[in-house]
């Protein structure tokens, strides 16, 4: 009885063998039918070609200094200059437009309001908003059941029920790498490390007339962000949470057209770091102090080549009273537009005074996400370019400044990178 269990087991054994060597040459579900033993990757897999966001411009990888290319006349050792290293990006050759931010308010309102109205559908298990239903904004009857997302009755002007426009909140869903990436943090769920956060969108408008005291600024405030004639002009009043929104928005919806299509997802949106932007803004120029390189604001002949405050109380010697079209003026050697003036930028680093002597030379990038409540030095971003109103030193491709992350001005704008899997060429 002994030698038969043991005959059988030695059968099932051999069998057990048997069969994976049979599963392992039929291939698998993922391996290679010829592969024949050896190791030649995974097949077949579908042709790669990246695609060109459109509206952005690919700027090559490279080596540069960072930091001043002139003078530190503020003595504010604020930039070091350090020779570091950035790998190839797309960058958006104007700063976001008026018309394209419409664009993620005009979408946060139809989803807030197909909900309101009961245009959803499921999609394996999960409620998702039916964007085939119509929204028919001129209909009495459907105001009415958007009476959440319209003002009160007290807070109306002539009794019109206008969009309350604090009500437009986007929910934003992120994975936050920097906690990740702790080695306390290894084997930890998922759930640990995915932030969300509700974050109101729609421009902060009144920054116009905040910004500047004892000043009639009040019609920019009631026309810059809405009317057509600013459509391409810059946006302003978005401070740093809702730029990183409309990064995480688009990024988003971008993705969500690719899988419709079953294409390739690509990375993220997001701000540039400080390096990234300054990289960019030099256009492949060594030790310049301006994008257009030289050591001068103005042409051979006497033009300004940007939009900035030339003169004590002189706004608009340089073409523009205040901001102008995101694509004024020439662009630098990348195709890039006013990376000086016009508006200051958002970057995705904090301001750190001495960053540069710590930071890696390769990428380097200071990201931190602290709470509007933490202590003032901890919610400074950097911002870089100077804008309409800054003299003629912020224009220094150099120059870091910063403002609060929770802030919003009618002087600072932003603009998007991406890193898309391009080919590298090889020498």
């Amino acid at each position: 009885m002994k030698a038969t269990l043991m005959k059988l087991n030695y059968v099932k054994g051999l069998l057990a063998v048997l069969l994976v060597s049979l599963l392992a040459s039929c291939g698998g579900s993922k391996t290679p039918k010829n592969a024949q033993g050896q190791l030649i990757g995974v097949s077949p897999r579908p042709k790669y070609s990246p695609p060109v966001p459109y509206g952005m411009v690919y700027v090559p990888a490279g080596t540069f200094h960072m930091g001043p290319s002139d003078e530190d006349v503020n003595y504010a050792y604020t930039a070091r200059n350090k020779s570091i290293s950035i790998s190839g990006f797309y960058m958006d050759a104007t700063e976001i437009t008026n018309n394209e931010y419409r664009q993620f308010v005009n979408w946060v309102q139809d989803s807030i309001a197909h909900i309101l109205l009961g245009h959803v559908k499921s999609d394996d298990g999960h409620d998702v908003i039916d964007w085939k239903q119509k929204i028919v904004w001129k209909d009495k009857a459907t105001i009415e059941k958007l009476d959440a997302m319209v003002y009160t009755e007290a807070d109306r002007l002539y009794g019109r029920k206008d969009i309350d426009v604090g009500k437009l909140i986007y929910h934003q869903e992120t994975f936050n790498w920097d906690k990740a990436k702790l080695r306390e943090n290894f084997g930890k769920p998922r759930s640990t490390f995915i932030v969300k956060k509700d974050v109101p969108i729609y421009p902060d408008t009144l920054c116009w007339i905040r910004d500047f005291s004892y000043a009639y600024n009040e019609p920019m405030t009631r026309m810059y962000f809405w009317h057509p004639a600013f459509d391409n002009y810059p946006v302003v009043g978005v401070n740093w949470h809702q730029a990183t929104a409309f990064c995480e928005w688009r990024s988003k919806f971008w993705e969500d057209y690719r899988a419709s299509k079953k294409l390739f997802t690509e990375d993220k949106f997001q701000l540039p770091s400080e390096a990234q932007w300054e990289y960019a803004a030099r256009g492949g120029r060594e030790q310049t102090p301006y994008p257009w390189g030289g050591y001068y604001i103005r042409n051979k002949k006497g033009c300004l080549l940007a939009n900035f405050k030339p003169g004590r109380g002189n706004y608009p010697e340089d073409g523009g009273f205040y901001t102008v079209r995101a694509d004024a003026y020439w662009p630098n050697d990348y195709g890039l537009y006013n990376m000086s003036g016009n508006v200051a930028e958002w970057t995705a680093d904090i301001f750190y005074e001495n960053a540069y002597s710590f930071t890696s030379d390769m990428n380097p990038y200071l990201r931190m996400d602290v709470p509007d409540d933490a202590p003032l030095k901890m919610k400074r971003k950097a911002i870089r370019g100077g804008s309409w109103k800054d003299v003629g030193y912020f224009l220094q491709t150099g120059t870091r400044t910063y403002e609060y992350q929770d802030s919003s001005k009618s002087y600072v704008g932003f603009r998007c990178t991406i890193a898309l899997s391009r080919r590298v060429k090889h020498r």
